[in-house]
């Protein structure tokens, strides 16, 4: 740290394998808490300002409309609980901190779920896609242009970052459908039992926020919008993928 001398950290590392973080908990643990932990204490004993990149599975899911930014943490499984107690690290350092939670993330990248239901539409006449779990997609680069603006208005405590709306997985996959060019009808909705997993999903973690709008950032564009640009930046650029999209 000292060696680079940034200006500013933004910590986006993580364990991300919902899944196998139940198996692996002791992993999980020490990349999403115990590594925020050493990096939130060291900023602040470097006096550098520190954004960690956080979940909306830090919440149950529980609830219908959604969450704030000081709504009670309840994770439902081992990554939520790691990442949530990465957050409790970075207030308990103190310092110039920032948590921007975010979810449904897309955009470059050889992973994500626009890329698996597009791959899918090629392989199979109709694809079955949970329709219970409601959230709000995040295309990576408008999440960048909001952690931009969070740093130049000096933002400090929790933020929720998203692209604007909520939708399920299955109204997603078939918004993917569509801007494809293909039948949005070949996304059929199945519940959430139907595909039973390790890990507990939250119900609707709809992120929603009033931080960012208290320090002048103004309305996101949505999700929709965003996932057009992102598809059109596909259709450019696959299979390789090189550049930056807009």
């Amino acid at each position: 740290m000292m060696r680079h001398a940034p200006q500013h950290v933004i910590h986006a590392a993580a364990y991300t394998d919902v899944d196998r973080a139940e198996a692996d908990p002791a992993r999980a643990r020490a990349v999403n808490a115990d590594a925020t932990r050493m990096l939130a204490r060291c900023c602040t004993s470097l006096n550098l300002p520190f954004t960690y990149i956080s979940t909306d599975y830090v919440f149950d899911g529980g609830d219908p409309d959604g969450y704030f930014e000081d709504a009670e943490r309840r994770p439902l499984g081992v990554y939520g609980a790691t990442k949530a107690e990465g957050e409790q690290e970075v207030q308990t350092a103190g310092g110039d901190w920032r948590i921007v939670r975010t979810s449904w993330l897309f955009g470059p990248g050889p992973k994500n779920f626009v890329l698996t239901v597009r791959r899918l539409l090629a392989e199979r006449p109709t694809l079955k896609v949970v329709a219970d779990q409601t959230g709000c997609p995040t295309y990576a680069p408008d999440l960048a242009r909001v952690l931009r603006l969070i740093l130049l208005n000096k933002g400090r405590g929790i933020f929720h970052a998203t692209n604007a709306g909520a939708t399920d997985w299955h109204a997603f996959a078939r918004e993917i459908a569509r801007c494809s060019g293909a039948d949005p009808q070949r996304i059929l909705p199945c519940a959430t039992e139907a595909y039973p997993t390790p890990a507990r999903r939250p119900a609707c973690s709809i992120l929603r926020s009033r931080n960012l709008e208290s320090i002048g950032v103004g309305p996101r564009p949505s999700w929709q919008e965003a996932l057009g640009r992102y598809i059109a930046w596909l259709a450019r650029n696959e299979p390789t993928q090189p550049g930056v999209p807009t």
